[in-house]
């Protein structure tokens, strides 16, 4: 079903795509048209400026030409001077700023025209003042030239003015054009932006929803799948289980066969032995065969009884449980050389559970004495009324259990008999610290029984 998303993703991917373009490319053109008219309004405020700068300096000019006419003095002149000087350059300018624009170039021609007939007027009525030509200078000034040529400068510098004030407003709308096209533009963004965001959102939820489906669906299939381990495990468990109580009831039944048939047999034979051996005194040598007849007879029921005890101990059902492992640890200590030390508390324990405990300490003897390298070897058993606990430690070279092999099938076995019972088993060790087993076993009901009835 995931496959449906991709459509209404590539959807939201392509308005996302479009309001991303329409904003930069709105912001670009904003910005080009309004750097335009910025720079527009710029150049108008500066011709304005200039403009009202030339016309202040033509009265500056001309109040100084009068203020040196009537007086004579020459400090009068530096005003006319300073504004003269002046004009120059603001013609200049005003050049450069109309350049490329022939209808301001137009009056700007006329302008400057009238302004060098004024600046001559009033040059020519300062050099006559001057070289003291008063009636000359007079006559000038009575003249209406240099008012009709004011009066021209004024009129083309308010065409020029008004030409700038046009292009200030030009530029002011345009700035306002940008920004109305932006505002547009952004409310078209905006609107695309939360349509694409929607159906995100939509796509968002389909797709957890979808993935919280399957999450689901993985969940059933784990929990089903864990369910038919737990009870394939449950059955190999009983399976080992039961294999464990096969194997027990067949070395008991073969211990039984062994001590009925082949120990009546040795035993039967060893007594005809035994009269032939009373029969035969007067010949020395077959004396001497049925005397090594005996030993071996006397060998093969000594096996036999080892044999018999390894496959199901007769201690156990004779003896007890402390017996049964204080004879195991001395036969041990027997055939290793090792010193062995127990502390055994009297435990009360079910049948089942007393030969856990016997099959536990015989495998962890017989590990020792393969793998430990050991000298000396400790059981320990304690009864804590609800439960008990056996140890079998050594001196050992020890193991690391990090590297312990997974087929490793004697702690296996152990351990799987010792959870059969209902206990826990715990193995650990290190190299060169020696190794230390231990099982703990509860107390059941019908030992209990026998504990209470005992």
């Amino acid at each position: 079903m995931r496959w449906l998303a991709f459509p209404k993703m590539a959807l939201s991917l392509a308005l996302a795509t479009l309001a991303a373009l329409m904003l930069v490319g709105i912001n670009e053109v904003g910005f080009r048209q309004s750097h335009q008219a910025l720079i527009e309004v710029r150049d108008a405020q500066s011709v304005r400026q200039t403009l009202n700068e030339l016309l202040l300096n033509l009265v500056d000019a001309e109040t100084g030409q009068r203020g040196y006419l009537l007086t004579g003095e020459a400090q009068y002149r530096e005003p006319y001077d300073q504004a003269v000087r002046k004009v120059d350059g603001q013609l200049s300018a005003l050049r450069t700023f109309y350049a490329g624009r022939p209808a301001e170039s137009a009056h700007l021609t006329q302008l400057a025209t009238h302004v060098g007939r004024k600046m001559a007027e009033m040059d020519m009525s300062v050099r006559l003042r001057k070289d003291g030509k008063e009636e000359a200078w007079k006559f000038v000034i009575t003249t209406d030239v240099g008012r009709e040529e004011m009066v021209a400068i004024r009129t083309q510098a308010s065409a020029l003015i008004d030409s700038s004030d046009a292009a200030l407003r030009s530029g002011q709308a345009q700035i306002a054009k940008s920004l109305r096209l932006a505002r547009v533009g952004i409310a078209l963004i905006a609107v695309i932006a939360l349509v694409a965001f929607y159906l995100y959102l939509r796509q968002t939820h389909a797709l957890r929803s979808i993935g919280e489906r399957q999450q689901e669906a993985l969940q059933r299939e784990r929990n089903a799948l864990e369910t038919e381990v737990q009870e394939r495990t449950a059955s190999l468990a009983e399976l080992a289980t039961h294999l464990q109580e096969v194997r027990e009831n067949e070395r008991g039944h073969l211990a039984r066969e062994l001590h009925d048939e082949l120990g009546s047999l040795l035993t039967a034979a060893k007594l005809d032995v035994a009269r032939l051996k009373s029969r035969l005194v007067d010949a020395p040598d077959a004396t001497q065969r049925l005397q090594h007849l005996t030993e071996l007879l006397n060998s093969g029921i000594a096996l036999k009884r080892r044999i018999i005890e390894d496959l199901r101990p007769s201690s156990l059902a004779n003896l007890g449980l402390v017996a049964s492992l204080e004879i195991l640890g001395r036969e041990f200590a027997d055939r290793s050389g090792m010193q062995v030390e127990l502390a055994l508390e009297p435990v009360v324990l079910d049948e089942a559970r007393q030969l856990t405990v016997y099959r536990m300490v015989q495998e962890s003897l017989t590990n020792i004495g393969k793998y430990a390298d050991a000298t000396e070897a400790t059981i320990v058993m304690k009864d804590y009324g609800t439960h008990v606990t056996v140890e079998v430690v050594d001196d050992g070279k020890g193991f690391d259990l990090q590297r312990l092999r997974p087929a490793t099938h004697g702690l296996a076995g152990m351990r799987h008999r010792v959870e059969a019972a209902q206990g826990k088993l715990t193995v650990s060790s290190s190299p060169g610290k020696g190794t230390r087993v231990s099982i703990m076993l509860p107390v059941g009901a019908r030992s209990a029984g026998r504990r209470v009835a005992g």
